[in-house]
């Protein structure tokens, strides 16, 4: 049925300027587009996942991780982020032991959340739920 040949995941921002600062001066993403509806930018190391950023009177208001990225060794990813300022969320999972701000869950993959500016959460964790 669908048969897409890349994929978007899209973020509301209530300020433009404050999220092109966080997600390409903090995390290191590429611009790919801007106009007046949004910005488009490239994910460092995916194979072509864009992060889509629009203006919404919305933004933050989900309380749910809003967007998540694999990587290799979420220990060195959260030091790295909390090297350039950033400082992961603490939750109370029930039966999911977290410490220094990474969750392991049961099947032994690693989590950790933060949230930009405008309060959207998004976590790096080792899943690898592409194989």
């Amino acid at each position: 049925m669908l048969n897409a040949k890349t994929y978007v995941a899209t973020l509301a921002t209530a300020d433009m300027d404050r999220a092109k600062e966080f997600y390409i001066g903090k995390l290191g993403f590429e611009l790919v587009m801007e106009d007046p509806t949004g910005m488009a930018l490239s994910v460092p190391g995916s194979d072509g996942m864009v992060l889509g950023i629009y203006p919404s009177g919305f933004a933050g208001t989900n309380q749910a991780t809003a967007i998540s990225f694999e990587v290799d060794d979420v220990p060195a990813t959260v030091a790295a982020m909390r090297a350039g300022g950033l400082q992961p969320e603490e939750y109370d999972l029930p039966d999911i032991p977290m410490a220094d701000g990474i969750a392991t869950t049961p099947d032994g993959a690693q989590v950790a959340w933060f949230t930009d500016p405008d309060g959207n959460i998004f976590s790096v964790s080792n899943h690898h739920w592409g194989g």
